[in-house]
């Protein structure tokens, strides 16, 4: 297997195989970091596909700074969802009732994760933009500080003092909302 700088020299090159291992490496990382932000399955597929889509597009730009390749695909992932979010609320529609399509197997199992998972994410709305950012970054898409600290243009540092600060905010949220 080829190392990541050979893999993008590849693509740059106009390999399509090469993407396609990066792509296979990279998807379902960018797709949780999506799905986290979005709160929305379907959305977060169509754009982690987009994320792909910019990266292999504008690879031949991509320029190697001691951080990992996945730092530069968050960057683009962040930068859609904030498209995203601008888009819709310029566009603001009332949403549709959730659809749950429900198998006979293991449904109690799937509706107590889906409210857990609506329980964080309604408590990361609480926290400050910078926090959920790297509580995204370093959980959903299990980034390295020093890749969070590249996607975020920050230093390792204030991205471990966030990811601290946003933890103990997240803990006092959940406590207050399962105490109550």
């Amino acid at each position: 297997m080829l190392n990541e700088p050979d893999l993008v020299r590849r693509v740059q090159a106009g390999e399509r195989e090469a993407f396609a291992v990066l792509y296979d490496k990279y998807f379902n990382k960018i797709y949780r970091y999506t799905v986290l932000k979005l709160g929305d399955r379907l959305e977060a597929e169509d754009m982690t596909q987009q994320v792909f889509v910019k990266a292999l597009k504008s690879i031949s730009s991509f320029k190697w700074r001691d951080v990992p390749f996945s730092a530069w695909l968050y960057r683009i992932a962040h930068n859609q969802v904030v498209d995203y979010f601008r888009k819709k609320a310029r566009h603001a529609t009332t949403p549709l009732d959730d659809v749950i399509i429900v198998s006979n197997e293991d449904t109690q199992r799937s509706v107590e994760l889906k409210l857990r998972i609506e329980e964080v994410g309604v408590a990361m709305q609480q926290l400050t933009p910078a926090q959920q950012e790297v509580i995204s970054l370093r959980f959903a898409g299990e980034m390295h500080i020093a890749e969070v600290a590249e996607a975020m243009s920050r230093s390792q540092g204030a991205v471990k003092a966030l990811q601290h600060s946003a933890i103990l905010a997240l803990r006092k949220v959940l406590r207050g909302e399962t105490s109550g």
